[in-house]
């Protein structure tokens, strides 16, 4: 019976990881966190009955003591429930589904206790990757990719020779704009960056697919996931999503993972690996199968993607505040509050006002997080 313990189990990853523990009935959930959506943690703890469950808020988490109170669970809140969740003493492997650089901490707290990691909180490797990965080399724990382009890189390192790694091609959809110029998203609504064509995903991520931000985060988290530079790692559009990312050999062979859009696939690969395990679902039909595409990213029109590299090839605390400025500006957009197009305005000008640290440690990480937040409070 594998063991696991799931930060942010209310959100897409987290649902979908229970999805897999309900189908294949060998694994057992020991803890469980989420945000502010009691009413469906209140469900998972009565189906998957976890030892520990947490929740961010003091008053949600004593509401939620309340509706328990019949069944055995101990229930925290704040940072020191993440931290409890996350070394749970019995789970063998912790799934990092939160969103935010708030994943720092209980992923340090979980390699320290000496959990593997299935890693879906990219903003972890973004902002700390040079403190998290000898980490882990430390205390021997592996970082198991749930993304889908990196499991599929991930996959298709399997067999092969990693010393012999020449360059990633990290495909990307393109998202809901693909193909489109500037002045075309002078007037996008909410609606519109909400309209991703292939995925299903939560609200922010599906906003940063339509900027290409997002594929600027998973080129800082593969370089240190798979220990390349930035140089190393190619985006490629690859509008089907058939393809989730390639890897290319020093002697011209390139190994690809191809699949239907489903994030189940990663998730369970990462929780049985190196096993695989039946998946229920569609299947690719190269019989139907007309063609895949591929594209060269438009790097003026979607700069967040430019502005990304720029952060990651410079490193020290300038992916931090491309990651912080970008979380800020997608939800001042979500609010109504901002320009679609002012998205990677507000990322550029923070970038530009940051003075960086070359080896941030934690709290250095999270001060430029909240320099970050007050620079913009203070300009938009």
């Amino acid at each position: 019976m594998k063991k696991i313990a799931i930060l942010g189990s209310t959100g897409s990853i987290g649902t979908q990881t229970l999805e897999i523990v309900r189908t294949n009935k060998d694994i057992e959930v020991t803890a469980l966190a989420a945000g502010r959506n009691i009413d469906l943690l209140e469900r998972q703890i009565r189906e998957f009955r976890p030892k520990l469950a947490a929740v961010w808020s003091e008053d949600l988490a004593a509401e939620l003591k309340t509706r328990v109170r019949d069944l055995p669970v101990e229930v925290l809140s704040g940072m020191d429930g993440l931290l409890a969740v996350a070394a749970e003493k019995d789970s063998e492997i912790l799934v990092t589904a939160i969103v935010g650089m708030i994943g720092i901490r209980p992923t340090i707290e979980a390699i320290r206790a000496g959990k593997d990691i299935a890693l879906a909180n990219k903003e972890t490797l973004v902002t700390a990757g040079h403190i998290i990965m000898p980490l882990a080399e430390q205390y021997h724990v592996s970082i198991l990719p749930v993304d889908s382009e990196h499991s599929a890189i991930f996959q298709s390192l399997q067999g092969g020779q990693e010393k012999a790694l020449h360059k990633i091609l990290l495909t990307a959809s393109g998202g809901p704009f693909r193909g489109k110029k500037r002045e075309e998203l002078e007037h996008i609504q909410v609606e519109d960056a909400l309209k991703h064509p292939n995925w299903a995903m939560g609200r922010k991520i599906t906003i940063d697919s339509s900027t290409m931000v997002n594929k600027g985060l998973e080129v800082i988290e593969a370089k240190w996931l798979f220990g390349v530079t930035v140089d190393q790692i190619q985006v490629v559009v690859q509008p089907q999503s058939i393809i989730h990312s390639m890897v290319e050999y020093e002697d011209g062979a390139v190994i690809a993972q191809l699949g239907t859009p489903d994030m189940k696939l990663p998730i369970q690969y990462a929780l049985y690996y190196p096993e695989r395990r039946y998946l229920p679902g569609e299947r690719l039909d190269f019989g139907t199968l007309t063609q895949i595409t591929f594209e060269k990213p438009d790097m003026e029109t979607f700069y967040g993607l430019k502005l990304a590299i720029e952060a990651g090839r410079t490193g020290g605390s300038l992916p931090t505040v491309f990651n912080a400025a970008n979380e800020k500006a997608v939800a001042l957009f979500l609010d109504r509050k901002i320009r679609y197009l002012q998205i990677p305005e507000i990322i550029q000008a923070c970038m530009e006002n940051h003075r960086n640290i070359t080896d941030p440690d934690v709290e250095e990480i999270l001060k430029a997080e909240q320099e970050t937040y007050e620079f913009i409070k203070n300009r938009w």
